[in-house]
């Protein structure tokens, strides 16, 4: 089969487009599944480069959520049988044709989710929902503001926001994407490229601060998310694409009276996989009745998967950029 596999953690350089063995189905709760698209993350592009928190030996083929159809089980699987639709999140695997996925990886799909939107869905959904609803414990009415609020966990964390109750302020760069995040919910928004950030949400707040932060992008951000949180409020912190890992003054946190708040959506599958399952079946539910709307700003062939990883990194997308086959 082909598959995109890492040999070197160099990024773009270590990756190439190859004929593998397909993966065996060794134990009693794998699914194989048929995969028809596969989303890139920004936690893809870290794993390539030996930069994420899991690193897997090389090579291996990269990939963390896909799409795809069932075409078959092992003896224990119980919930998902052959020939459904199905999306999953895993650790690495999904830039192929084919891979094995432990069943509670796996969620059913409904009709109203075509392959493409489903393949961008579970990590980024997953992540604003759960991070959101469970850890930040988002109440409605309260303001939100969501840093890199166009890119893939920005995004969702938007729409989801905005489907709990809260008022959403939403930080961007450039025009377009400003757009793009009015398009999906927000009820303000601030250009980081021409606009003081803090100042305007001191503005949009009189003087008062947001409730909660959702920071997937570290550095500068989380420093002034940490200036501009009411007392009680929630600093949600899902990645640091801006690069710098910030180090928090425990100090802030204790004075303010607040709360920073890591999550990731892979770690909450091995402690708590039914809630994780119940979490995207009202994801996929919302999605069929219009609350969310999955954005795909670009698909490429796997083949031509060095064009998305370029786009990615250059950050010319918005939402999610996903791979078909």
């Amino acid at each position: 089969m082909k598959a995109v596999v890492c040999h070197k953690p160099e990024g773009l350089h270590g990756l190439a487009f190859s004929d593998i063995e397909p993966p065996a189905l060794s134990t009693p709760d794998g699914i194989r599944i048929r995969v028809a698209a596969a989303g890139l993350n920004f936690a893809d592009t870290l794993m390539m480069r030996a930069a994420y928190q899991v690193k897997p030996a090389p090579p291996f083929v990269a990939g963390k959520e896909l799409a795809g159809e069932v075409t078959e089980i092992g003896t224990a699987v119980h919930h998902v049988r052959v020939g459904d639709r199905v999306m999953a999140i895993v650790e690495w695997g999904a830039f192929a044709e084919e891979i094995v996925v432990a069943e509670r990886n796996v969620f059913l799909l409904s009709d109203g989710l075509d392959d493409i939107k489903a393949a961008g869905f579970p990590i980024v959904y997953g992540t604003a929902h759960f991070g959101l609803a469970d850890r930040a414990q988002l109440r409605a009415g309260e303001t939100v503001v969501v840093f890199g609020a166009t890119g893939g966990v920005g995004l969702t964390s938007v729409e989801v926001a905005r489907g709990l109750g809260a008022r959403v302020i939403a930080v961007v760069g450039g025009e377009k994407k400003r757009t793009v995040a009015l398009d999906h919910g927000a009820d303000e928004t601030i250009d980081h490229t021409s606009e003081d950030v803090a100042g305007c949400i001191r503005d949009l707040t009189d003087g008062a601060g947001a409730n909660v932060f959702v920071d997937p992008v570290g550095g500068a951000m989380f420093d002034l998310a940490l200036k501009n949180i009411v007392p009680g409020g929630r600093i949600l912190i899902v990645g640091f694409a801006g690069g710098r890992i910030p180090q928090i003054p425990a100090n802030r946190l204790l004075v303010k009276n607040v709360a920073a708040i890591g999550f990731t959506i892979g770690a909450w599958q091995q402690r708590a996989p039914e809630r994780v399952k119940t979490t995207m079946a009202e994801l996929v539910g919302w999605a069929e009745a219009g609350t969310i709307r999955p954005h795909v700003s670009m698909t490429f062939p796997l083949a031509d998967f060095a064009c998305g990883y370029n786009a990615l990194m250059r950050r010319e997308t918005t939402g999610k950029v996903v791979f078909t086959l």
